[in-house]
Parts: structure tokens; sequence; C-alpha cells
């Protein structure tokens, strides 16, 4: 590791439980994420700074005025262009010492399995569940962890997903909630920060194989409240995804 990374990833080097063997494992890693919005837009954003060192970036929307009020990742100037677009021009911007590859269409099929089987961690910060169920299946498939978040209204939540264990199927069987909730419902700025943060320390945690995740875990959050719950997962014999393993 030269010189100029030593300084830029210092304040992690610093920590113990990384020094410069976590950051070069960070600096080695592949992450898939999946959607650029509220959740993927900090999440991204940590990633990149962190100093993982390829990123794939999936989304195939255009930036919204609406967007502006969570997705920190794009600003005003960005108004109409791609979101893959305007993420990786500010991720670059923040840290020109990774690799960032863009997908501006949906993965779908044989070109998200191979995606997925190219990364290290998936990280799915979508908003509809039949890309969340697609992501996982695809996961499951290839044995790869997956970290997984959402959020609404004042409430968010965070789980993490390990071959071998529990499945996103066997706690979400198929739904019939709206595709988009947060056009739907509304939701709290700050707490798509606060649930696409933790999914960032998830998934950095599992790159470098610290502390302990949260698989086999849900992490609630409630804003209103200032609550955090915590909810076992239990692997569902019966689930058609991951129930045979």
């Amino acid at each position: 590791m030269d010189d100029h990374r030593l300084r830029r990833y210092s304040r992690h080097i610093l920590l113990p439980a990384i020094d410069i063997a976590g950051q070069q494992k960070l600096l080695a890693s592949k992450v898939l994420v999946i959607g650029l919005g509220g959740l993927g837009s900090p999440l991204a954003m940590y990633l990149a700074s962190s100093g993982v060192g390829h990123l794939t970036l999936v989304d195939h929307d255009r930036v919204e005025l609406t967007n502006l009020q969570r997705q920190i990742v794009h600003d005003t100037g960005s108004l109409g262009e791609l979101k893959v677009a305007s993420a990786a021009r500010r991720l670059r911007a923040l840290n020109p010492d990774i690799a960032i590859a863009t997908v501006e269409r949906k993965l779908e099929g044989g070109d998200l399995a191979q995606a997925v089987r190219a990364a290290d961690v998936v990280v799915d910060g979508s908003d509809n569940f039949a890309t969340r169920e697609a992501v996982n299946s695809a996961c499951v498939t290839a044995g790869k962890p997956l970290v997984s978040g959402a959020v609404v209204r004042f409430e968010g939540q965070v789980a993490v997903f390990l071959p071998g264990g529990p499945c996103y199927r066997c706690l979400y069987p198929p739904s019939d909630e709206p595709e988009e909730p947060c056009a739907t419902f509304g939701v709290l700025a700050p707490a798509a920060g606060v649930i696409g943060s933790l999914m960032a320390v998830e998934t950095l945690k599992l790159i470098m194989g610290i502390g302990e995740s949260l698989a086999g875990r849900l992490m609630l959050y409630d804003a209103l409240r200032a609550e955090w719950r915590e909810m076992k997962l239990r692997k569902d014999p019966a689930c058609p995804v991951c129930g045979g393993d």
C-alpha cells in the first residue's frame, strides 16, 4: 500500500480490527449495489469512501426532483440523468482510487446471475419486491452473501443473508403491496440515511471478516420512537428458494 492510500485510509488503519490487512481486503473486493435511491445513495458513498476496490452500480431509473429529498448521491444538476451516471460521477470525485462499473438496465436472468457470481457481496437497496426476490434467488444459487435493506415512512430494516442460512424468501413470502412504497407512503429522508449507512457497515464487516454480522437477525428501526428492535430469523424448511439446502 503506497503513502497516498496509507493517508487516505489512515482512520481505518488505526482501528486494530481493520489495520492494513483489513483495508487491503476492502481494496481487493468487489461489491454489487442494486439501486441508487434513498438507501443506495449513502450506501454507495460510504463503500466508495471506505475504499471498496470495485463497485458495480445497477439502476435503470433517471433522477427526478422528488428523489433529491433523500437520494443524496444525486444533486439538482443530475435531474434527468441516469442514476448510475450521476452516482458514478459523484463517487469518482469522492474517491478516484477505486473502479466503478455501471449497469443502466434491469438485471434479470443470466445477466443477474453473472453479476452476482462476480461479486464478493451483493447489496440490495431496491424499492420493489420483485427485484428483491430475484436478487435473493441469484445469491442463494451462487452462494453469495446478501445485505438487504428497506425504508418507508419513519421505519427501516436491515438484514444479512449468508449461504446456508435463512434467505429473504424465508422472511418474506410473495407480497401484493405497492411496487414503490416511498412514492405511495412517503419516507423521512434521514431514515433512509440511517438504514443505508448500516447496510454499508454490514457490507464492510463481511468483506473484512470482522465483528458479528446481522446474519440470522432482522434489525428494525423506528425513527419516531427512537427505537431499535431485533428479530431472530429462522430458515424455512419449506422455502422454495433455499429450503432444500
